[in-house]
């Protein structure tokens, strides 16, 4: 017996009872063909690495399946083509080390990892912590350099009325000759 497996999203926007009655199809279909269902997973909804048909996340299902020969495989991949619900599907045959290594995962020996608690076997008192004396080394005090601050206020500062004036006529001949030249 050969072994494959087939992985296919089906489209969200579908109820939950056409997204099951989508992966029996498929199972169903299987089965009539004389293959034996190994394992099926349905994954759940996911978030998709690109959009397809403008969705982001679709529901995954994998069904490891052993067939006598490969000819089931064409009419599955068929129907899924045809099938509107389905938005993606990937068909798999499987070697010895994909088929042990699907045996292992279903085992849980591969995968997600459990946080093992190590058990306190004997408990001791924990000892508060010692006193930390100040060091005159260890304490950081910025130094701050002192200078004079000095404050000027607008009426302490005098400006010639005559710079000014020419400060501003110089500036409306150059607006006034730029604006000759873009004309």
């Amino acid at each position: 017996m050969r072994n494959y497996e087939v992985t296919f999203i089906v489209d969200p926007v579908l109820s939950g009872d056409e997204i099951k009655t989508t992966a029996q199809t498929y199972l169903d279909m299987l089965a009539n063909e004389g293959c034996t269902i190994v394992y099926t997973d349905e994954m759940g909804l996911r978030q998709l690495a690109y959009p397809i048909n403008k969705r982001s996340s679709g529901v995954y299902f994998c069904i490891e399946f052993q067939s006598v020969d490969g000819t089931v495989i064409d009419k599955l991949e068929l129907a899924l083509r045809r099938d509107e619900r389905i938005m993606r599907f990937l068909t798999a045959a499987l070697d010895k080390f994909g088929v042990k290594y699907n045996a292992d995962k279903r085992e849980g020996k591969i995968g997600a990892s459990k946080k093992r608690i190590k058990p306190i076997t004997t408990l001791e008192p924990i000892a508060p912590p010692a006193p930390v004396t100040p060091h005159e080394s260890s304490t950081f005090v910025p130094k701050v350099k002192e200078e004079a601050a000095v404050e000027t206020t607008v009426s302490d500062v005098s400006v010639p009325e005559a710079t000014v004036a020419e400060d501003v006529s110089a500036q409306t001949e150059t607006v006034e000759t730029t604006s000759s030249t873009e004309e």
